[in-house]
């Protein structure tokens, strides 16, 4: 079995970075509140696919938690019941939890894809959490790593509710974010452990603090531009979707600390390159670091003066998420080894 536990844990790290793509492209399309409700979307299990679905109709069966539009108002069916000819107010709730009654199937689709991925992705990680075992009297951290996976999961699927019950309150958004990214750290830490060769290499205070300076400021920059992504969205809710060149007019302190950050981040990690190569320390992964920054810099200049090309937004946050995550795996090579100060 232990040989399947590897391949498990890349598995499941991909399919974290999916769940993050798709994540943003909701957020990117507005898809957020394609279905009202969670789990189900408008009380199914497959969302409806056209408008027609979740009206009211006269002589219906309705289960209990279906969900329709009526004179643009959420209705929820407390019980399950079948619909006479005329519409009996007795026969429902109002939805109190938001008020966003609007339809888009094509909103609708895209959360539900988004949400499908978040379960497909719990399978490979409740395998991995089972294999783990197999690892107790060897490895302990393994076992109790995975656990910890597994309860990040279920907050994460709890936060998603939370979410959507919110109204996509920006500030919950982020903080389901945020766990994606402890969930992310958690799966490589594992991955790296089940490494079946260690090099030994040394490694100087100064560059081990640098390295983790540069963490440091990724984790920064990163927080910084959800706090941008959120005032774009009030921006958004004020002038509108297609008013692109306008999201940014006035922004805030935080915008330029977040445009400015990015030449300290440049600067860091082409230190670390240089010092990498006069030590010979065979940090290659160092030179995609440094690539993935300059693309994520080129997405942000191209958000700010092309007015959010398409894909430009969930491309930004997902390069984000690849550069914290290779630069994770680093700093565990790095500290996993022997050093000594220069």
């Amino acid at each position: 079995m232990k040989k399947y536990f590897r391949p498990l844990v890349i598995t499941s790290i991909t399919l974290i970075y999916l769940i993050i793509i798709a994540g943003a492209v909701v957020r990117m399309t507005g898809s957020g509140m394609g279905c009202p409700d969670w789990p189900k979307c408008f009380g199914y299990y497959i969302p409806p696919t056209e408008e027609a679905q979740i009206q009211w109709k006269p002589n219906h069966s309705y289960k209990k938690g279906f969900i329709v539009i009526l004179n643009k108002e959420l209705k929820i069916a407390p019980k399950d019941f079948s619909s006479r000819a005329s519409y009996e107010s007795k026969n429902w709730e109002s939805y109190t939890k938001h008020d966003y009654a609007i339809f888009n199937v094509w909103h609708t689709w895209i959360e539900y894809i988004n949400r499908l991925v978040t379960v497909i992705s719990g399978i490979p990680i409740l395998l991995m959490f089972i294999v783990s075992f197999k690892f107790w009297n060897t490895k302990k951290e393994i076992p109790i790593l995975a656990s910890f996976t597994i309860l990040a999961m279920g907050f994460q699927s709890w936060l998603g509710k939370v979410v959507v019950d919110s109204n996509l309150l920006p500030i919950r958004i982020t903080i389901h974010m945020v766990v994606a990214f402890i969930i992310l750290a958690i799966l490589i830490y594992i991955l790296y452990l089940t490494k079946e060769h260690f090099t030994s290499s040394i490694y100087s205070v100064v560059f081990r603090n640098v390295l983790v300076f540069s963490v440091i400021l990724t984790l920064i920059q990163v927080a910084l531009g959800t706090q941008v992504r959120q005032y774009v969205d009030e921006q958004i809710k004020i002038v509108g979707e297609l008013a692109k060149s306008q999201w940014l007019d006035t922004p805030t302190a935080k915008f330029y600390i977040h445009r400015s950050l990015s030449i300290a981040i440049v600067l860091v990690n082409v230190w670390l390159i240089w010092k990498q190569k006069m030590l010979q320390l065979q940090l290659h992964k160092l030179n995609f670091v440094l690539l993935l920054v300059g693309i994520e810099i080129l997405t942000g200049v191209t958000m700010y003066y092309f007015d959010f090309p398409f894909l430009t937004q969930p491309l930004h946050l997902v390069i984000s998420s690849l550069l914290f995550g290779v630069q994770f795996y680093i700093v565990l090579e790095v500290f996993k080894n022997t050093y000594v100060e220069t």
